[in-house]
């Protein structure tokens, strides 16, 4: 079956190769934007959005498992001090049968112990987020955050990369994981941000090669990696344009400085992640560990450290690659059979354009397998009101 996976994504990646300058349909690109399909997709009525609830965690050890590998003593030796009350998880009295999770504190006769139990892995999430929402935790003015919509963590909090100003909406990723968020920001890795953005007047072509040449902010200089026109209406013009970085209000700033107001900003993709089509505002996706891993590679990223623990470590079966990690070639990866492009070696050091490469976009499997899950709950809901009249 995972052989028979692999080579459907290679014929699928030569597929792709033979149609390089052809838009992904699973991703929204410049064109959709302009065309008015993304407006279209995007405000029909939400009666078919699904509650969303993430994947369950990776399986969580037994308590007197984690002890006894931790050189305590054995099995049912550690059973006994819990029966006598002997040890406490996070200062409450523990039992039989008990596990525990990355993070929990574990005493013996009331001293702590040192144990290790990997964290669990790196989760990423794509969110569409509209206009009227801010990037913040607690915002003074009380205004609606993005943070309201996304599901809650049993650990730590969630980390967007990156933010998008009140007035823009678009793609925005966030992740659990902090180090992560911060590879995927660094400016050492040249990840391309693409929007579409539309301004009152045309730019002319001396405005034009002002912006790829770089103009001055208050903050230094800023550049576009290019801008591709897009048509418009009346004195609305839309324009397609790429940076690789992410100053506040950027792209606004830059386009005010040669004369340009802009009106309108869609981020359509982040590297090589692409705003997955059909996604709602204020709807996300989560990426699978496949999707995870390719964007880390073809970011030149690599995987999040461990961070520095005790040193007895536990390593006993706590669920299928409890890192997270999945083979190359294994079902739900994007890239199955194939290397993910890697960052280095680009002009400028920027991430190759997916629609001019045959590698296509991330995220695209880990929609496809949720609305999967929404429709199989839909028609198990279906049977189950059938069954009950």
């Amino acid at each position: 079956m995972q052989k028979r996976a692999g080579a459907n994504a290679v014929a699928r990646g030569v597929q792709r190769g033979r149609h390089a300058h052809q838009p992904d349909p699973e991703g929204y690109v410049f064109a959709d934007v302009v065309s008015g399909q993304f407006d279209a997709d995007t405000t029909e009525a939400v009666d078919t959005v699904f509650k969303r609830v993430l994947s369950p965690q990776t399986e969580t050890p037994k308590l007197h498992k984690v002890l006894a590998q931790a050189g305590l003593g054995s099995r049912l030796e550690m059973e006994q001090l819990i029966l006598e009350g002997r040890i406490s998880v996070n200062n409450e009295p523990a039992h039989i049968g008990q596990r525990i999770q990355y993070g929990d504190q574990v005493k013996v006769n009331g001293k702590p112990i040192r144990y290790r139990i990997d964290p669990p892995p790196a989760r990423v999430i794509a969110y569409h987020k509209p206009v009227g929402e801010v990037v913040t935790h607690d915002d003074p003015q009380n205004r609606p955050t993005v943070f309201r919509r996304l599901p809650r963590l049993q650990h730590g909090k969630w980390q967007s990369v990156g933010r998008l100003d009140l007035n823009t909406e678009g793609l925005l990723l966030f992740t659990s994981s902090g180090e992560l968020a911060n590879q995927l920001m660094h400016p050492r890795f040249g990840l391309e941000r693409e929007y579409a953005v539309r301004v009152l007047g045309a730019l002319s072509a001396e405005e034009k090669e002002r912006l790829l040449a770089g103009v001055q902010l208050e903050d230094g200089m800023a550049a576009f990696g290019s801008i591709e026109e897009g048509g418009g209406e009346g004195s609305n013009c839309w324009y397609r344009v790429t940076i690789s970085e992410g100053r506040n209000r950027e792209v606004r700033r830059m386009l005010e400085s040669v004369g340009h107001a802009v009106s309108r900003l869609i981020r359509i993709r982040y590297g090589a992640m692409v705003l997955p089509k059909g996604l709602r505002r204020g709807t996300f996706v989560e990426l699978g560990e496949g999707d995870i891993r390719a964007l880390m590679q073809a970011a030149g990223a690599t995987a999040p450290r461990q961070p520095a623990g005790p040193a007895q470590r536990f390593s006993g079966s706590v669920g299928r690659d409890a890192r997270g990690g999945t083979r190359d070639g294994a079902p739900g990866s994007l890239y199955a059979g194939r290397k993910p492009p890697n960052a280095k070696g680009t002009a400028a050091g920027a991430q190759p354009d997916p629609l001019k490469t045959s590698v296509g976009y991330i995220g695209s499997d880990s929609l496809k397998r949720q609305r999967q899950e929404q429709r199989r709950d839909t028609r198990s809901g279906s049977t189950a009101r059938r069954r009950g009249r």
